[in-house]
């Protein structure tokens, strides 16, 4: 088992395997129940504490846009958050956001700027490494917490099922030292709240590395999900705002 040491910290790297391909191969009806039951939980979801017009940005996943998290950001705004999405384009890792990430990170200090305040950030799966990334590079101010969905920035790359799909996408190899040293930093503990909302029954990622066992500072919640659709399953909504309200 590697370790990443932090400021007095060790972040554990688990000998995590893919999900199993049975449970890869459910993704798809998975994902449809879940979306169907929507509908049916929309009221009961308008219940959950209040936002009070806190700003807070989704970053999608992997191939995906911000109009993969509209019904996020529609529940958002009904419960009283200032949502935005992160304007990027289609979320091809590092040809989205530069290699370094400077255009997202100049995404989020903007519109921080524009709301006098720091930003909530939701990411899933991809998109919650980016949040974590964003958190530990951005200056104080510019981030309020973070809230990732289904994204393994806790295990190995080849935990997941995707990882030679993001290498095509992207461009890189996940072997790459530079994008390990990334990674690396992206696992250590941040510097405001986290959640990390992950399901043990996913199956493109391994949930089991998409949260750091006591990692400090981060509350890990598990919820029951598939990972396609995960953004639009009522129980992961409900879970969000809870973690929004909670760290605020």
């Amino acid at each position: 088992m590697d370790a990443v040491p932090d400021h007095g910290h060790v972040v554990a790297l688990a000998p995590l395997g893919p999900p199993a391909l049975g449970r890869f191969m459910v993704e798809t009806p998975r994902a449809v129940l879940g979306l169907a039951e929507l509908p049916f939980r929309w009221r009961s979801l308008l219940d959950a504490p209040p936002g009070a017009g806190q700003p807070v940005m989704l970053l999608p996943g992997l191939f995906n846009t911000d109009r993969s998290m509209g019904l996020m950001k529609r529940y958002l705004r009904a419960i009283g958050y200032d949502v935005h999405g992160w304007e990027l384009g289609r979320n091809f890792g590092q040809r989205s956001v530069g290699r370094d990430g400077a255009a997202l990170f100049d995404r989020i200090a903007a519109t921080a700027d524009a709301a006098g305040q720091p930003v909530a950030l939701v990411g899933v799966s991809l998109g919650g490494i980016m949040a974590r990334l964003a958190a530990h590079r951005l200056p104080p101010g510019c981030v309020a917490q973070v809230v990732t969905v289904a994204a393994p920035y806790a295990g190995p790359a080849r935990s997941t099922r995707v990882w030679r799909l993001y290498e095509w996408i992207s461009g890189e190899s996940v072997d790459d030292p530079a994008v390990l040293a990334m990674a690396e930093e992206v696992r250590r503990p941040l510097p405001v709240p986290a959640t990390a909302i992950w399901s043990a029954s996913d199956g493109l990622v391994n949930g089991f590395g998409c949260h750091v066992a006591d990692e400090p500072g981060c509350r890990a919640i598990e919820v029951p999900s598939s990972h396609y659709g995960v953004q639009t399953r009522a129980t992961i909504l409900r879970a969000v705002a809870e973690a929004l309200a909670a760290n605020r």
